[in-house]
């Protein structure tokens, strides 16, 4: 058994029913895409593979436009120096869809997950008609200035949508006929009447679990519980360094966690500490709720009801970071938002202290952490689908990781 470095996440070995080969150049090109630049000297020590055999695979990636040389390092004043290989930009492309309460977003990133182009539209409440066609213009829009070969590298489409959107329409204060439309809708089918790239769908609180583990510090945890204050409160589960979405893909749905509100009645997480409860504050005090979505950068004017707000959401998250926590011995428990970055570390510094009052007992205590992506992270990780599924390891691709 090969030696690990605790420094460089790697991925366990095993065959599948793709075949070795394909095997070996994702576990290649997943520990670049989570390491950095790295030489095939150091792939070949920490994935347990020959250097010849990393060589070869490496030439071939990097022929297939997936590899880059970057400078090569010298180690000393003698002997050859080394090259690191990292992904190439241009090597792939996807794009991102967020169907959101009051607005959508799109954005198109390539292989080292840099946003090339973005762009949204707000709405009243999403209609099908209105999201496809936005998809439809988005997608000739943001491949406007893409190459010929650029445009043949994108290899699909991430949408991110709450899962049984007709449900919603209370919540969101549309007319039940026009959210019933979505009972209809078939992302897959409506999309290839426009396009032929595949389609990836996933419940968009799991988009932005994928975007904190791909984007920021949930790269530091094996394992961690994911919870993000949206309009509607929503989360997601890392285990083993990968999103687990389980096989309907509704893993990790903490806004349907258990609670109760403060006259003892039994309630959901989302009830309490979404935005819109914050938003109903507001209202209730005769305020208008605009700037809670067209100013993310402050607040302050929403006082006292953002800081009541707050002591609220701060509680139920305690509680469901404790109701996880019970279930799996995480890491860490991540807190992310659509908001200003006072707010939200504001929110994690006080579910620390209320999460410290609980009695954990027989409990790992959790690192109790700010996620740091924010509220273009469903788009950003809906983009992460495609590619994710394409060329890394990934636990929706079978494999394992350690």
């Amino acid at each position: 058994m090969n030696t690990q470095s605790p420094t460089i996440q790697t991925i366990s070995s095993g065959a599948t029913q793709r075949g070795l080969r394909d095997y070996n150049e994702r576990l290649i090109l997943s520990m670049i895409q989570r390491n950095g630049a790295l030489p095939g000297s150091e792939v070949a020590r920490h994935a347990g593979l020959s250097p010849q055999t990393v060589s070869v695979i490496m030439r071939k990636l990097e022929a297939d436009g997936l590899l880059a040389k970057g400078m090569p390092l010298r180690a000393g004043r003698v002997g050859k120096p080394s090259v690191p290989m990292d992904l190439a930009a241009d090597g792939a492309f996807s794009f991102g869809l967020d169907v959101g309460r009051r607005g959508a977003n799109l954005v198109l990133m390539d292989f080292q997950s840099t946003i090339r182009a973005r762009t949204d539209v707000s709405y009243a409440y999403p209609r099908p008609d209105e999201i496809f066609d936005f998809l439809k213009r988005g997608i000739g829009a943001l491949s406007e200035d893409l190459t010929g070969d650029e445009r043949h590298r994108r290899i699909g489409i991430g949408i991110a949508a709450p899962f049984e959107l007709w449900n919603w329409h209370e919540i969101v204060g549309a007319p039940a006929e026009d959210f019933e439309q979505w009972r209809a809708v078939d992302f897959e089918r409506d999309v290839a009447a426009f396009s032929n790239l595949p389609v990836h769908v996933v419940n968009d609180a799991t988009a932005a679990c994928r975007a904190e583990l791909v984007f920021s510090g949930g790269k530091r945890y094996r394992d961690f519980a994911y919870f993000y204050v949206g309009a509607f409160l929503g989360g997601g589960v890392v285990i083993n360094h990968s999103v687990f979405e389980g096989h309907r893909g509704n893993a990790g749905s903490m806004g349907t966690l258990p609670t109760h509100d403060a006259d003892g009645q039994d309630r959901v997480l989302l009830d309490l500490a979404s935005i819109v409860a914050l938003e109903d504050r507001i209202s209730a005090a005769g305020g208008s709720v605009a700037g809670l979505h067209t100013d993310l950068s402050d607040w302050s004017a929403y006082e006292p009801h953002v800081s009541a707000w707050i002591d609220t959401v701060a509680r139920q998250l305690a509680h469901g970071a404790h109701a996880a926590c019970s279930v799996i011995d995480f890491d860490a428990v991540i807190i992310d938002g659509a908001m200003p970055e006072s707010v939200r570390r504001q929110i994690v510094e006080r579910t620390n202290e209320a999460f410290a009052a609980r009695d954990t007992r027989g409990l790992f205590t959790p690192i109790i952490a700010e996620g740091n992506v924010g509220p273009n992270a469903q788009a950003l990780g809906a983009a992460c689908g495609p590619i994710n599924d394409a060329f890394f390891l990934t636990a929706s691709s079978g494999l394992v990781q350690t």
